[in-house]
């Protein structure tokens, strides 16, 4: 298998991919529809150089992932929204019309004059605008905050009433106990939240996201019967990624647990203390595991295959079996960014942006099943 170097994310009604600087939002439409977006991305590391660096860019490349997920997210959701909205209104439309030339809506005319709903129904409202700089700075912001609280300061607090309750105070003991509580936390929530038929849809958006691109790493023709055969499991996943993190980071708090910080009584001064430590070797732990990853990503060592199979094992929970036309729909946005039969003919410059150039416009529309097969 060849790393092709592509990744990507399941949206509302479709997928993100992403290659280099450039991502690509294929949704379908409820008429069949797809419709790609393409927009253009420069990390931060671009300018400041030692953002780049090993150990360093996991957390940077975390962030910005974040960034775009969030618009992506949030177009997406704004796409399928503005997209029911407009159905609506034609339904509504043709129901105003058919009224008015109804005998009764004609004998209505006599009497009173009719609602001119119509006129209401087929305006075209103005589309949202996209999320300002500040809103997705918010945005990313609450996400991170919330994230910490869930699976760093809970486990934390768990633990020590753990230790309170068993009398159990060894380093050791301590971060195994601390890390299964995230882990926990973590599987009760992925678990919690795919039980929503919408974030059924968006599981099943995932498995087709990876699909596609073990179809591509295999060097096969990216066909939707292709895809289809393929795992939907995949080593660079960002589920792999956060079991990596809760892993790691049992190994470096067992050893920073052996280094007494708060010496005091304060129970409430402790657990701020080691909530605190946790935090500031947050981005050390992200630097590993976004290492070990990328390892991962372009390695078929057996060694890496077993270490990466909690990540691959907990993907059965995150992703689902699409059906053909989720399929459709990532292919679409792979063929936005990457040209495929480039990297399977083992051409070194795979970053070209395959159906679309950047001077096009940031929007097409493909036609039912025939897109990207």
């Amino acid at each position: 298998m060849k790393n092709s170097g592509i990744g990507g994310q399941a949206v509302m009604e479709g997928v993100m991919m992403r290659n280099k600087n450039k991502y690509a939002v294929a949704c379908r439409k409820p008429d069949g529809e797809i419709v790609i977006d393409i927009k253009e991305t420069h990390s931060i590391s671009e300018k400041i150089k030692f953002l780049a660096w090993p150990f360093i860019r996991g957390t940077v490349n975390l962030i910005e992932s974040m960034v775009i997920g969030i618009k992506t997210l949030t177009y997406s959701a704004d796409f399928i929204e503005d997209d029911t909205d407009k159905a609506k209104k034609a339904e509504a439309s043709k129901k105003a019309e058919a009224v008015n030339a109804s005998p009764v809506g004609a004998g209505k005319a006599e009497t009173e004059p009719v609602e001119k709903s119509t006129d209401n129904a087929t305006k075209e409202e103005p589309k949202q605008e996209s999320m300002s700089s500040f809103m997705i700075f918010c945005t990313v912001a609450l996400s991170l905050v919330l994230t910490i609280g869930l699976f760093f300061f809970l486990p934390v607090l768990a633990t020590e009433g753990i230790k309170a309750l068993t009398g159990i105070d060894n380093p050791v003991f301590t971060s195994v106990i601390e890390g299964i509580v995230r882990m926990a936390i973590f599987i009760g929530y992925v678990g919690g939240i795919s039980l929503m038929p919408d974030i059924q849809r968006v599981y099943r958006y995932h498995g087709a996201e990876h699909k596609t691109i073990n179809c591509i790493e295999h060097g096969l023709p990216l066909t939707v019967a292709n895809a289809r055969a393929s795992s939907k499991e995949h080593k660079r996943c960002g589920t792999s990624f956060m079991i990596l993190v809760m892993i790691i980071s049992i190994l470096v708090f067992s050893v920073v647990n052996c280094f007494t910080i708060y010496s005091g009584d304060s129970g409430i001064v402790k657990v701020l203390v080691r909530f605190g430590v946790r935090i500031l070797l947050l981005p050390f732990v992200a630097g590993i595991s976004y290492e070990f990853l990328k390892l991962a990503g372009r390695s078929n060592n057996k060694l890496v295959d077993i270490l990466s199979r909690p990540g691959m094992w907990m993907q059965a929970l995150t992703t689902k079996e699409p059906d053909d036309s989720m399929l459709e729909c990532a292919i679409a946005s792979v063929e936005a960014v990457f040209d495929w039969q480039a990297f399977i003919d083992g051409v070194k410059d795979n970053d070209v942006s395959g159906s679309l150039e950047a001077g096009d416009k940031s929007t097409e529309e493909c036609k039912g099943s025939g897109c990207g097969i």
